[in-house]
């Protein structure tokens, strides 16, 4: 969960660079009395002005708040409580402590 929410997270970081750096500033506007008809571009008339300011936007509040869980997930990560498995050095070292030693026997038929 927390690898797909960085990914999301760089892929509006990155698209939220690329609106912010296509969006023209306040004095763009000169160009349009010096011929630069705008009537045939892809966002019309009126410009993308209104498209790219509301997307960018709906990137910045997604940045903001992905940024916030993401925050939040790594500020709990120590408070995970630990399962059975986790541990299991201490487990092991009960069984080989209740494994019993082998008798040294001298009446085994077995040869040593």
């Amino acid at each position: 969960m927390y690898q797909v929410l960085l990914f999301i997270y760089v892929v509006v970081a990155i698209a939220l660079i690329g609106f912010i750096l296509v969006q023209q500033g306040k004095g763009a506007n000169a160009g349009a009395s010096f011929g630069g008809g705008a009537s045939g571009t892809m966002f019309g008339s009126a410009g993308a002005g209104n498209f790219l300011t509301r997307t960018s936007a709906i990137l910045a509040t997604a940045f903001f708040v992905i940024a916030l869980v993401l925050g939040n997930m790594n500020s709990h990560k120590g408070n995970v409580q630990k399962g059975t498995f986790d541990d299991l050095s201490q487990a092991a070292e009960q069984v080989q402590q209740q494994a019993a030693p082998a008798k040294d026997n001298k009446n085994s038929d077995i040869p040593q």
